[in-house]
């Protein structure tokens, strides 16, 4: 039996070791799961952790630079093209945004014309206005009756403006936009964006409703709903030592790290006892006799007052030789000062 091309049917999604680098490193790493067709996939995570990038890449928009993934069979990055042509974007901000300015009804009629006219197969293209006519019309109302966006409850129904809609309302026409082209694999960024507990459960539930059509959904959110495949891009470990580490390096026996130019209040209180300890030591070894060694602070304090006097010594010369060099360089404007004017 020969299968319907304008069926929607979902995409098979399968990731292993997917990761892509941008110009300031990598934006996502090692991302790896399957999702079966008509799947509902949540890509989560906070953000900046690369969630956006992940769904444009799956969708043949971003090419990879590590990893393998496949959608509906088609291997990325190689088929890319193959790969936009049987996915669609829902509302994706800075790719795919909606027209404040336009209504409702310019955005669905600019879509119907975009989608016979570069999507559509020759013999569409060839058939009667009348009809061409009553396929977008039908294709319209195909995919606002699986958004779920009723116009009669619109301020002023189809000639509602975009700037004028709830944002759930804003997020049903994106959904029904994509769904114009009848594709196998839906694809939406920050689903649950300032979204109330009320519009987030109708929004997840309308997601539900078109994966159990047949299209395979990714949708990046904040949170997750228990009944979706969860994908994660928060999983990436920082590179920066952070104070976890230094704890864990210490509980392990290993010397914490110090930097060279400054020492902590640690070593300013073990340096004193170590000197005691050596000058007790080197005073029973040449002379049996002698009486005690001096006290620990009196060999921290003439510890310090020789750093304290090459430090002086090391700034009185610097502010010698610059207060030389000033001299000498202001004689030097002066006396060329005086030639000029005596030559003027």
């Amino acid at each position: 039996m020969e299968t319907n091309p304008d069926e929607p049917h979902g995409a098979a999604v399968v990731a292993d070791g997917f990761g892509l680098k941008g110009p300031r490193g990598w934006a996502f790493r090692g991302i790896g799961f399957e999702a079966e067709p008509g799947s509902l996939v949540a890509i989560e995570g906070p953000s900046g952790t690369g969630r956006t990038c992940l769904l444009l890449a799956l969708t043949g928009r971003m090419k990879t630079q590590e990893g393998h993934a496949e959608v509906a069979g088609l291997p990325l990055p190689r088929r890319m093209a193959a790969v936009r042509r049987i996915s669609a974007l829902g509302p994706v901000p800075g790719v795919s945004d909606l027209d404040p300015a336009f209504t409702v009804a310019e955005h669905l009629r600019e879509r119907a014309l975009l989608q016979r006219r570069f999507d559509g197969s020759l013999k569409a293209l060839l058939r009667r206005p009348a009809e061409r006519s009553a396929d977008a019309r039908a294709r319209i109302d195909e995919a606002l009756a699986a958004a779920g966006l009723d116009l009669a409850t619109l301020p002023k129904g189809d000639r509602t403006s975009v700037r004028d809609l709830e944002r759930l309302e804003a997020l049903r026409l994106s959904i029904a936009l994509a769904l114009i082209g009848r594709p196998r694999l839906l694809a939406l960024d920050d689903t649950d964006l300032k979204l109330s507990d009320a519009d987030r459960a109708e929004a997840w539930a309308l997601l539900r409703s078109v994966a159990a059509s047949g299209i395979t959904v990714l949708a990046v959110c904040s949170e997750a709903p228990e009944d979706a495949l969860r994908v994660s891009t928060a999983t990436r470990t920082p590179v920066a030592r952070t104070a976890a580490t230094s704890a864990a390096r210490a509980a392990d026996g290993a010397p914490a790290e110090k930097s060279p130019a400054r020492k902590g209040p640690a070593e300013a209180a073990e340096a004193p006892e170590a000197t005691a300890a050596t000058a007790a030591t080197g005073a029973e070894a040449t002379e049996p006799e002698a009486t005690e060694p001096e006290p620990a602070a009196a060999a921290g304090d003439d510890t310090a007052m020789t750093a304290k006097t090459e430090k002086t010594a090391h700034t009185a010369h610097t502010d010698n030789t610059d207060k030389t060099e000033k001299t000498a360089h202001t004689e030097k404007g002066e006396a060329d000062a005086l030639a000029e004017a005596g030559r003027a």
